[in-house]
């Protein structure tokens, strides 16, 4: 049986800059679909570290795209902890999970495996998945299914100065 812990830490995340007025959505992912979430399921993909966080968004890419740093603060509860990878009692299809997504579904039309996770740890009632990063190997991620949260969760953005943008009208 794979336990649920609780992830209370600051966290980080690299924006596209015109969609930092909405920080805690997870729209975009939900939209385009990610490693973790097929399209139509909203998740807000964070690193524990800047570090991470400043990896992960420039990608394979030698030089990084313009980006908004922002800082979150975490609690949640009922997180998966995949940071150990593949062991006894976990369904064999965590296997899977550092597979080629993209590759699988732009280049093979093909739902990746990973999203088939994302539907069992969603059906499971957990809401995220803490995961070691494959851009930055010491590095954690977590990805958080930002529609399961509730009252007991807490995902605030740390903006003391208000300074991201309220709407999207900063970036026409």
């Amino acid at each position: 049986m794979i336990e649920l812990s609780s992830v209370t830490a600051p966290a980080y995340r690299v924006h596209d800059p015109k969609w930092a007025f909405m920080p805690i959505s997870g729209a975009g992912a939900g939209e385009h679909g990610g490693r973790l979430n097929r399209i139509g399921v909203s998740a807000l993909y964070l690193s524990l570290e800047e570090a991470t966080a400043m990896v992960e968004y420039k990608q394979l890419s030698a030089l990084m795209p313009p980006g908004l740093i922002v800082s979150y603060s975490l609690n949640v509860h009922r997180i998966i902890d995949f940071r150990q990878g593949y062991g006894a009692g976990w369904d064999s299809l965590w296997q899977e999970f550092y597979c080629d997504g993209r590759k699988i579904w732009f280049n093979e039309r093909i739902e990746p495996p990973t999203w088939h996770l994302g539907d069992l740890v969603i059906g499971a009632g957990a809401k995220g998945i803490l995961f070691r990063s494959m851009e930055s190997p010491k590095g954690t991620n977590l990805v958080l299914y930002t529609d399961t949260l509730d009252a007991q969760d807490e995902l605030s953005v740390f903006d003391p100065y208000h300074q991201l943008p309220r709407d999207g009208h900063s970036w026409r």
